[in-house]
């Protein structure tokens, strides 16, 4: 086990070294530029593979992944391209996330092709959360850090499923509610208006206005169903929006 950290640690290390080769010189010549919009639009365009990619290695299809990552790092070298937006006000914070995200994508492939799905899908993890980091620092408001605010609020309700935990849960589902409905209100129009955007915010919150119903009358099992419902609309808020 410990020979094959070893050589997964190495691997993301050369990772590291090829992509700051490879992107150096790009983002070298970035300009001090306000062009945000094209940022999050080839970010987004990334991102998109990201999720698929992800989604492909939670349900084990590995070789379709591994088209999906291949199609986000050529995303990611046009990412790479594009001019620093002045909202990133750090530059050596913006290239160093660049770089190491660029690393990252080498390396998720590379761990991929070891087998090592559950590694790969730690590092795209890994990757969102960087890309959030970078924009919440800079105050720079999209609605995929707000979808991981809710994934993660999420998680913490989760674990209060079967033990049962009625004011964990309780709070929880509040929690998770608050940040479903703010989700809801910066979503851009042509998605909030989005039949499977409704969906999915709207079936969610329909399952937790049932919460104080399960917790009154101390029905586990109905919670247990809720959670159910509501682990799959974040799934695929994650999916669709994350």
């Amino acid at each position: 086990m410990l020979a094959n950290m070893e050589c997964l640690t190495a691997v993301l290390k050369r990772a590291l070294h090829i992509a700051a080769c490879l992107a150096c010189a790009c983002l070298a010549t970035a300009a001090n530029a306000d062009d945000l919009d094209d940022f999050n639009r080839a970010v987004e365009a990334a991102m998109s593979h990201h999720r698929v990619a992800s989604g492909y290695l939670r349900t084990g299809n590995i070789d379709l992944a591994a088209l999906e990552l291949e199609g986000m790092r050529e995303a990611w070298g046009k990412v790479s391209t594009l001019p620093k937006p002045a909202a990133f006000r750090d530059k050596e914070r913006y290239t160093a996330t660049m770089l190491e995200i660029a690393a990252q994508l080498i390396g998720t492939t590379l761990v991929l092709n070891m087998g090592r799905a559950d590694v790969a899908r730690e590092s795209l993890d890994k990757v969102r959360r960087q890309l959030s980091d970078l924009r919440r620092e800079n105050g720079v408001t999209v609605l995929a850090d707000c979808v991981l605010d809710a994934n993660v609020a999420m998680d913490a309700l989760f674990a209060t499923d079967r033990q049962p935990d009625w004011e964990s849960a309780a709070a929880g589902g509040e929690s998770y509610g608050a940040t479903l409905r703010r989700c809801d209100s910066m979503a851009p129009r042509a998605i909030h208006d989005h039949a499977e955007f409704r969906r999915l915010i709207d079936g969610a919150l329909a399952s937790l206005a049932q919460f104080p119903k399960a917790m009154e009358t101390r029905d586990a099992d109905l919670l247990h169903r809720l959670m159910i419902e509501l682990r799959s609309f974040d799934n695929l808020l994650a999916f669709r929006h994350g």
